[in-house]
């Protein structure tokens, strides 16, 4: 019962005592002890350095003593008076020069990632010239195959008239070689009939002037 007891005092204390905690630096002007009650009677725990960081967990003013408890856990009573609300200025410069170092580092890491961006930028704009000729040679190559292309239907469309109009000649050639058949035929009909007209007055002529032959003798014969 008792050991409960104990426990739970314990845990309150603890409990209070974490309530209470809160944050105090020791003097940047030199070390101090850590004893293990509120005055220079107890015994020393350990020396703890100017600018740690100690969890305030009670102040007791009538000793002037606070007890503290370290970062590894380790509690003790140290004098107020070493004791500052904030950290010292040396423990600040070092936090801003490991700052400013941390942003030079992440300045020097986004330098490298911007040199790494205008790398690749340069290189998708390099890419995209390079689409760029590609596509112009493309846009030009496709216009020659379209004039081409627009010659041989201009050569197929010629052809095709061409063929039209020899078609054309050989019908007219095959007219007038029908016409001229046609008047070579007529053309011998006409020196036949005329030879045969000819050779019937021919026949006639020579019937006919020998009788007027004789017939002008007997009247001449006569006188």
């Amino acid at each position: 019962m008792k050991r409960l007891i104990g426990i739970a005092v314990t845990a309150g204390w603890l409990l209070a005592s974490t309530a209470y905690a809160e944050p105090a630096w020791v003097s940047d002007q030199f070390e101090i002890t850590l004893r293990s009650g509120p005055s220079t009677n107890n015994a020393i725990q350990l020396m703890v350095d100017s600018g740690t960081r100690l969890e305030v967990l009670e102040r007791d003013d009538e000793s002037g003593y606070t007890r503290v408890m370290t970062q590894g856990g380790t509690e003790g009573w140290v004098l107020t008076r070493y004791l500052m609300n904030e950290a010292s200025a040396r423990e600040q410069l070092q936090a801003l020069t490991s700052q400013l170092t941390n942003a030079n580092t992440r300045g020097s890491s986004l330098d490298s990632q911007l040199d790494a961006i205008k790398g690749e930028y340069d290189a998708a704009s390099s890419q995209i010239t390079a689409l760029e000729r590609d596509k112009a040679a493309l846009e030009e190559e496709l216009a020659e195959i379209k004039r081409t292309a627009a010659n041989v239907l201009a050569i197929r469309d010629q052809n095709t008239t061409l063929m039209d109009e020899l078609a054309a000649a050989q019908i007219r050639a095959d007219t007038l070689e029908q016409e001229n058949r046609v008047l070579t035929s007529q053309t011998t009909r006409y020196w036949f009939v005329t030879g045969a007209i000819v050779l019937v007055v021919g026949l006639i002529l020579g019937l006919w002037l020998p009788r007027i032959n004789w017939r002008r003798r007997r009247r001449w014969d006569r006188f």
